[in-house]
C-alpha cells in the first residue's frame, strides 16, 4: 500500500494551543493527560488534514484559540509534513482571517478534497458512543464518512443530493412548482441519489466481510444491514434503474411531501442497522461496554480494508478515549491490532497505565506524549 507517515506536526492558534510542535516518530502516539488539558484538540488538529469538518464537526471559524476577553477565534494554521513512497510532502490547513478553510500543498493552493489523496483517516470519539441510540441521520453520517475515506467522490454526489433535495422543498412549500423546474430537480435527485446508494451499499458489503473475516478477535462480531425503499441497492440494480426509481418516487410523492414540509423517501431516508450477532439483538440493545466494542470493531474493519487499498494512502487512526472504556483483554487485543495493521495512530486518554498493560501494552512500542495545558512533553523535553 502507498506509505503516508505524519513526521512533523504543528499547531498556531489552534483551540488551546498557541503554538505547538510535535515531531512523531511514524508509530503508535499515545496522548496523556488530565481532562482539559488538549489531547482531543490535537487529535482534532490532526483531523482537519482530511476534507471536511474534523472530528468534532466544527466550522473553521470555532477552531482558531480565543482568551476570555475575545469574543471570535484567532486565524488559526496547522501543518504536518508527511513522509510518502514519492517522497516529502508539505501540507497545511488553516484560516487567514476569514471563516472559509484554506489548503496548501507543498505550498500551492489546493482544493480541501485533495487532502484525501495525500492521508486518510479514521476516527473514534466519545460523540459516537451514542450512535446506536441516537436516529438515524447520526447513524448516516458515519456511514458517509466511512464510505468517503474509500470514495472521495461520495461526498460530492452526497453534497449534490442535498442541494437538489432543499430546492426541490422550496419549490413545493414556497412556489413557484413549476413542473418542468421540479422535473430537472428530480431527475438531478435521481442521478446523484443513485450515486449515493451504490456507494454505501459497497461500503457496507466491504466492512461486512471484513468484519466476518476478523472473528478470532475478541470483539463483538456486528452484522450490518441498511434499511429503508432506498437503503442497500439491489445486486442486480444498474445506476439507471436506481436513478430511475428513485427519480419517479419524487415526482409521485410531491403533493405529500408538500403537505408534509419534507421529502419523505429516497436515500436521505435510509439507515444503517447494526446488530450483536452473537446475541442477535440490535446494538441499541446491548450494554454500553459492547456498543463501544461494537463501533470499535466497525472502525478496526475500515481501517484494515483501507490499509489493503492499494490504490491510496494507508489511513491513520485517531481514537479519543477508547481504552478507558474497554476490559484489560480488549485493550491489550486493540493495541495488538494496531501494531498488527502496521498503521499510524493516536490514542488519547487520561491515565498512561492505561496502555502499560504488562508485555501486551504499548510500552517501548509507542510514542508516549503528556498533555498538560496546551503544552506537549515527549521523553522529558517541552515542545
Amino acid at each position: 500500500m502507498p506509505r503516508a507517515v505524519l513526521r512533523h506536526l504543528s499547531l498556531t492558534d489552534f483551540r488551546s494551543y498557541d503554538r505547538a510542535e510535535l515531531r512523531l516518530e511514524g508509530g503508535p502516539v499515545v496522548l496523556f493527560g488530565a481532562n482539559g488539558a488538549g489531547k482531543t484538540n490535537l487529535l482534532e488538529a490532526v483531523s482537519y488534514l482530511a476534507p471536511g469538518k474534523g472530528l468534532r464537526g466544527a466550522s473553521a471559524a470555532e477552531a482558531g484559540r480565543r482568551t476570555p476577553q475575545e469574543r471570535t477565534g484567532r486565524p488559526w494554521a496547522v501543518s504536518t509534513r508527511i513522509d510518502t513512497d514519492g517522497g516529502e510532502i508539505q501540507v497545511g490547513t488553516g484560516t487567514e482571517g476569514g471563516a472559509r478553510r484554506l489548503v496548501r500543498i507543498d505550498g500551492a493552493p489546493a482544493p480541501p478534497a485533495r487532502l484525501s489523496e495525500v492521508v486518510r483517516l479514521v476516527w473514534l470519539t466519545p460523540q459516537q458512543d451514542r450512535l446506536f441510540l441516537e436516529g438515524g441521520t447520526e447513524r448516516r453520517r458515519f456511514l458517509d464518512r466511512l464510505t468517503f475515506a474509500a470514495e472521495p467522490g461520495h461526498a460530492a454526489a452526497a453534497a449534490a443530493y442535498e442541494k437538489a433535495l432543499r430546492e426541490r422543498m422550496r419549490l413545493l412549500t414556497e412556489g413557484p412548482r413549476d413542473p418542468a423546474w421540479l422535473d430537472a430537480l428530480e431527475a438531478r435527485l435521481g442521478e446523484a441519489g443513485a450515486a449515493v446508494m451504490l456507494a454505501r451499499t459497497r461500503t457496507v458489503r466491504a466492512l461486512q466481510a471484513e468484519i466476518d473475516g476478523r472473528a478470532a478477535r475478541p470483539f463483538p462480531l456486528a452484522d450490518l444491514q441498511l434499511s429503508g425503499e432506498f437503503g442497500a441497492a439491489p445486486d442486480a440494480a444498474s445506476w439507471d434503474e436506481l436513478a430511475a426509481g428513485i427519480g419517479g418516487a419524487m415526482r409521485r410523492s410531491r403533493e405529500r411531501d408538500a403537505i408534509a414540509g419534507r421529502a419523505l423517501a429516497g436515500p436521505h431516508r435510509s439507515d444503517l442497522l447494526v446488530t450483536h450477532r452473537l446475541k442477535n439483538r440490535p446494538a441499541a440493545e446491548s450494554s454500553t461496554g459492547e456498543q463501544k466494542a461494537l463501533i470499535l470493531n466497525i472502525v478496526l474493519a475500515q481501517a484494515g480494508r483501507l490499509a489493503r487499498d492499494a490504490s491510496a494512502p494507508n489511513p491513520v487512526i485517531l481514537l479519543d478515549e477508547v481504552a478507558a472504556h474497554l476490559d484489560a483483554g480488549r485493550r491489550a487485543a486493540l493495541f495488538e491490532e494496531i501494531l498488527a495493521l502496521g498503521l499510524q495512530a493516536f490514542l488519547t486518554g487520561t491515565d498512561r497505565s492505561l496502555f502499560e498493560s504488562g508485555n501486551r501494552g504499548l510500552s517501548g512500542r509507542a510514542q508516549f506524549i503528556e498533555v498538560d495545558a496546551g503544552r506537549l512533553q515527549v521523553s522529558g523535553e517541552k515542545n
